[in-house]
């Protein structure tokens, strides 16, 4: 929880990872490729003061991911969205098990998203069953540039997709999460299109899809299909700290999303460890539009409480405290 000037926020940190970038865990020199590129967005994009050293970025664990999220961090709830990178780490990027476990030891403070790979065909259907029912899942993270032997990426609306979008409805998995931002060296840009986005939105309503990273660099693509397709999302993480860096950016950003698929469909992530959610959620409050870009009108604290918290609070049926409720909610629903 964050309060300030009489207005508490419930934070929702919609996009969280434990990761494992050290080199014992190179597959091949593409892990450290994706690894230095982390560290990268991590050490241009953060205020110097919580620049963390190389060797503590690739390996930090689940004791400072608690420490950094609930201790210090402000959140109420955190969602894992899983990176698995299977061509590139030995035992996967994202650290399934140590996450899972920490969910189970933590259920009211965190969920857990696990990944799946249509190119897995049968038996990765398969093996998705079998994780729905171990790890509980109400949501997935998929990664459509993800290289996969001589494959470097798919798209969201092929046959198999297609399957395996089916299977999540018959699971009851309901969100879709899909990184669709900017690119990862060695990873190809034009794999995280937002076009396919489009496509399955309209086709699996009883779906919600989350673009992660609202799309970056394609934000007005996003938004033209957001505004028009009521089941797709953004994920604010990797937009969140140009607050910092390039805070008129990050005015265009918000003033955009706000204006196009409006406040009731827009989620926070801190998209831990690249950052951390401290600074990120403080910047967001005292965050406003600049007076000279009048065509964004000022953010209000009711706004920023749905993408803080409530939206994503919605999504997962969390229970939110009464006390940081919106005036008329009767459920956790933050919208």
């Amino acid at each position: 929880m964050y309060e300030k000037d009489g207005e508490r926020y419930y934070v929702v940190d919609g996009h969280v990872h434990i990761w494992d970038g050290r080199a014992s865990n190179h597959r091949n020199v593409h892990g450290k490729q994706f690894i230095d590129c982390f560290y990268d967005y991590h050490r241009n994009l953060s205020p110097e003061e919580v620049v963390w050293d190389y060797d503590t970025y690739t390996y930090y664990g689940a004791e400072r991911f608690m420490k950094d999220l609930f201790q210090e961090g402000y959140v109420d709830h955190a969602i894992f969205q899983a990176t698995l990178l299977r061509d590139f780490y030995k035992n996967g990027f994202g650290q399934t098990e140590e996450a899972l476990e920490l969910t189970r030891r933590h259920p009211g403070k965190l969920t857990y998203n696990h990944a799946y790979d249509p190119r897995d065909g049968k038996a990765g259907l398969e093996q998705l069953r079998r994780d729905a029912e171990r790890m509980n899942l109400q949501g997935v993270k998929l990664y459509t540039a993800e290289w996969h032997g001589d494959s470097r990426g798919y798209k969201l609306d092929e046959p198999w997709s297609r399957r395996y979008l089916e299977e999540c409805l018959e699971l009851g998995i309901r969100n879709i999460h899909v990184h669709k931002g900017p690119t990862i060296r060695p990873l190809d840009r034009d794999a995280f299109d937002v076009a396919d986005i489009d496509k399955v939105a309209t086709d699996y309503l009883d779906l919600n899809f989350i673009v992660e990273h609202v799309g970056l660099p394609r934000l007005e693509d996003f938004c033209w299909i957001a505004t028009q397709e009521s089941n797709v999302y953004g994920g604010l993480a990797v937009a969140m700290p140009f607050i910092h860096t390039r805070p008129r950016y990050f005015a265009q950003i918000i003033g955009e999303l706000l204006y196009w698929i409006g406040e009731d469909r827009i989620l926070f992530g801190s998209d831990y460890a690249l950052w951390t959610p401290k600074w990120l959620v403080e910047q967001f409050v005292d965050f406003q539009i600049p007076e000279d870009l009048p065509e964004y009108p000022a953010i209000t604290p009711e706004q920023k409480k749905k993408i803080l918290g409530l939206n994503a609070a919605a999504l997962y049926g969390l229970d939110v405290p009464r006390q940081f409720r919106l005036p008329g909610e009767v459920t956790g629903a933050g919208v």
